[in-house]
């Protein structure tokens, strides 16, 4: 029995051994360029008033995206991923190529504004798709089927005066827009109201669907992104840029830089002089 066990001890130390030296030695350099969605979906919980919204397409826009994507490409990234669904990437890669070979006009979306532009300049083969929506527990979604319960969810949720997001205002630079919203201050600062409201909501005291809704709504959807960011391939070379809405940074960039898969990377710098 023990002739048994040293010869597996040996083997399991031995195994061991061996994935550490194929594991990649050095951390993969990843950007994570956090922006306003350039399209104005109006998905999220802060919302922009029609009378706020600018068109990227125009001048003086269109001159600033210019330079930001050039000086992104100082970062010279080999990856580019973005805040689309795996589900999309067909999509994706078809009109990303028809872009590449002149045949598809850039519309609003940051997607093609950056992401497009920046690949195609560094003349990269494809766009990945990284986004996930995230999923609730079973209790958590019964509340949305129950037009009482989800009815005093949004009362409590639109009646708090104290996290409630303020609208976005009217960008008068997108350069200077990105510098704020990359800012580390910044972003500390927005991942505290995760963590107030509806975080503290209660439908019974003591209970937990505040908390239940923000694991599955934020905590969950963040965790499953970077899951997929982990599932692209890389090899030593390789240097990813993140184009996400900013929100997302408040977690992704406090998972990514306590990660020994990767090298977080600022994009202050090279926003920083335009």
């Amino acid at each position: 029995m023990k002739k048994i066990l040293f010869v597996l001890l040996a083997f399991l130390t031995s195994n061991n051994s061996f994935g550490q030296s194929a594991e990649k030695v050095s951390p993969t350099p990843i950007m994570t360029l956090g922006v306003f969605h350039f399209a104005y979906h109006n998905l999220d919980v802060v919302k922009t008033k029609e009378k706020d919204m600018i068109s990227v397409l125009d001048e003086p826009y269109q001159s600033e995206i210019r330079a930001i994507c050039k000086s992104i490409c100082e970062f010279n990234p080999t990856i580019i991923a973005i805040e689309q669904n795996p589900e999309s990437q067909l999509t994706i890669d078809s009109l990303y190529q028809q872009y590449k070979l002149g045949k598809f006009q850039l519309k609003k979306s940051e997607v093609f504004q950056l992401a497009f532009r920046i690949g195609k300049q560094l003349n990269l083969d494809k766009i990945v798709c990284v986004n996930n929506m995230g999923r609730h527990y079973k209790s958590v979604e019964s509340i949305f089927n129950d037009s009482i319960r989800i009815s005093k969810f949004t009362d409590y949720y639109n009646n708090s005066y104290q996290t409630k997001p303020a609208t976005n205002g009217k960008v008068s630079s997108i350069v200077k827009e990105l510098y704020e919203f990359n800012r580390p201050e910044l972003i500390r600062e927005r991942l505290a109201i995760y963590l107030s409201h509806p975080f503290k909501y209660e439908e019974q005291e003591g209970d937990f669907t505040g908390v239940d809704f923000e694991t599955g709504r934020w905590y969950n959807r963040n965790l499953r992104i970077l899951r997929n960011i982990q599932r692209i391939q890389c090899n030593e070379d390789d240097r990813i840029l993140l184009i996400i809405g900013r929100e997302h940074l408040n977690l992704l960039n406090l998972f990514l830089d306590i990660s020994k898969e990767y090298e977080l990377i600022s994009p202050l710098p090279y926003l920083k002089n335009l």
